[in-house]
């Protein structure tokens, strides 16, 4: 029988997190991340075999619980997946911003990683064609997704991101009005 474990592999996702934020997204080493768990840099590759698969489950976490914010697009249909996708985004902007910028980038180098995220954008984007009202939430979603963007690269700095979420609302309430 193997010893037992002295440390999750959950523990340490938020260990990593802390590292993420307390120090931006070059830290992130998997020794960086032994020593804050202060355990050998073996054990973390017992979870993590290399920085592409602890980067992978941050971002799986992170969008696991983003997920469980939003509503299923199926079931609500584009206005009320887009309107809990605005609300998700106003919950979790702390989460959004120029230290994740890095991670993502080391994401997305793994073009298996690519192509996962951008058939999850095709999905969304093909629930969202035909009606007025689907085409308002369609370009409401982009107009979200363009703000992310923004504000992971910095751009968008010093302005208020709930009012730009607010003014995003209020553009596609009216249009479908």
């Amino acid at each position: 029988m193997g010893r037992k474990p002295t440390i999750s592999r959950d523990r340490l996702l938020t260990i990593a997190e802390d590292i993420v934020n307390a120090e931006g997204p070059q830290a992130l080493t998997i020794d960086a991340l032994a020593k804050a768990a202060g355990i050998s840099k073996g054990g973390v590759q017992y979870s993590f075999l290399s920085k592409d698969e602890l980067v992978k489950a941050l971002v799986d976490r992170w969008t696991a619980q983003f997920d469980a914010l939003v509503v299923d697009i199926e079931s609500a249909g584009p206005l009320g997946f887009v309107r809990s996708y605005i609300a998700a985004m106003r919950s979790s902007q702390g989460a959004i911003d120029a230290k994740l910028a890095g991670l993502m980038i080391a994401y997305m180098q793994n073009p298996q990683n690519r192509m996962n995220t951008a058939d999850w954008y095709r999905s969304i984007l093909s629930r969202m064609d035909g009606s007025a009202e689907a085409r308002a939430a369609r370009t409401a979603f982009l107009a979200v997704e363009g703000l992310v963007t923004l504000r992971i690269w910095g751009v968008e700095d010093g302005v208020d991101w709930q009012s730009q979420l607010d003014d995003i609302e209020a553009v596609l309430l009216a249009e479908i009005a």
